[in-house]
């Protein structure tokens, strides 16, 4: 397949950098020592969600000023239709668009709301929830978090117990979520709960529920990982009223639903970008006068070959990523091609982040930022950071079974 910018794409792609570099605000500066979460959009050192809230006033207008600059354009949620606040862009101009502010190391803005949950509204929602909810997506006023996984139902998702019982014109939910990204600073959680226990298969009596973060009976504590940073949050619901006007699709029909949402969040170009910009940076440290020394004859020619396997790997992901837009370019909705790309971007995290480390010897052992440590410590950080890769959005043995069944039709056993 030809890859390369059509005239009119490559010229949206110089608007986009002359955007960013005419626009982005230069007091919106990254945090030196901040954590870059496991979304794989996110840029080291901001985390727009937080900062939008953040006690230090140039971090919060900064973040805002970004957010107000990016929904004139739409640009927040490119691809939707303009009447709900996006652009109506294109899938591959959307795709370049994500492209190049990952490049430039400028913060996205609203991620989980505008990438997952406002396609999966567009498809599944009613009008009065796409007119209630997307117009503050757009306009980066309202976060959402997105709460499907519990103690003991992660990668089994249709073994999940928080519960639904209808009441009159409302649900009342009861139960616990866990590894919410970012749910500390969510305005709305779309939340999955069970609403007949007894259906057979489990998935069937599963409903999609969009709950307010802060009604009566929500309790969101962050969970400090490895790093010592807080990407994720366990929420509990205690009797928390669910209007039955904010559920999205069909009552016991909310599989299919969050399996719109997941296909979507499985097909971004973040992580990729990502990882060509750590090794890029590797290379660069190895070369320079301060990096030379950990550039030993000794690893030369084995270590070569190994920064030129990530290097094809990370091209390989790319295409991976290019081939699920240039589907969503022709209409469809992103299927098996989705898990092909988590299950490949989430092990190449792994093997980046060990390659990245092993250049270091004991030295990539060292943690606190700007103390000595190579490169700031950045492949220390990245090894812990990726040790959730294979079982974040989805456990790698529920992946290659996705691809087994729906891409290759094997049998189920």
């Amino acid at each position: 397949m030809n890859w390369d910018d059509t005239p009119e794409q490559a010229a949206f792609r110089e608007e986009v950098r002359a955007f960013v570099r005419a626009r982005f605000p230069s007091s919106y500066r990254p945090d030196p020592a901040g954590e870059q979460s496991l979304e794989p959009e996110d840029v080291r050192g901001y985390n727009w969600a937080e900062d939008r809230a953040s006690d230090d006033p140039e971090r919060r207008e900064g973040a805002r000023a970004w957010a107000a600059a990016l929904a004139e354009r739409g640009w927040i949620a490119p691809h939707w239709p303009e009447e709900y606040g996006g652009a109506g862009l294109p899938a591959m101009q959307e795709f370049i668009l994500q492209e190049e502010l990952m490049r430039a190391r400028v913060p996205t803005v609203n991620g989980i709301g505008a990438f997952l949950l406002g396609p999966t509204l567009l498809v599944h929602g009613t009008e009065e929830q796409k007119a209630r909810h997307l117009p503050g997506i757009a306009r980066g006023e309202v976060t959402w978090a997105q709460g499907f996984s519990e103690p003991g139902s992660g990668s089994d998702l249709a073994s999940l117990r928080t519960r639904a019982v209808r009441d009159g014109d409302a649900y009342v939910v009861d139960g616990q979520k866990v590894w919410t990204s970012l749910g500390q600073f969510a305005d709305w959680l779309f939340v999955l709960v069970r609403t007949d226990p007894d259906a057979e298969p489990k998935h069937r009596g599963i409903t999609f529920l969009l709950v307010e973060a802060n009604a009566p009976g929500v309790t969101i504590r962050p969970i400090t990982d490895l790093r010592g940073a807080a990407p994720f949050c366990e929420i509990f619901f205690e009797g928390v009223r669910v209007p039955v006007a904010d559920r999205v699709g069909e009552e016991n029909r909310g599989w299919y639903v969050a399996m719109s949402a997941l296909g979507f969040e499985r097909a971004g170009i973040g992580a990729t970008i990502k990882y060509e910009q750590a090794l890029h940076d590797l290379v660069g440290y190895l070369r320079s006068e301060e990096g030379r020394g950990f550039a030993r004859a000794d690893r030369g020619a084995a270590y070569r070959k190994e920064i030129a396997r990530r290097h094809t790997e990370i091209r390989v992901l790319y295409n991976l990523a290019r081939y699920t837009v240039s589907k969503q370019a022709a209409g469809e909705e992103p299927g098996f091609e989705a898990s092909v790309n988590q299950l490949f971007g989430a092990e190449l995290h792994q093997r980046l982040a060990r390659t990245g480390a092993r250049a270091f010897g004991r030295s990539g052992a060292l943690w606190e930022r700007g103390g000595g440590a190579p490169l700031n410590a950045a492949f220390t950080h990245m090894r812990r950071d990726s040790i959730a890769a294979t079982f974040l959005g989805g456990a790698s043995e529920i992946q290659r079974n996705v691809i087994a069944t729906r891409g290759l039709r094997l049998p189920r056993t």
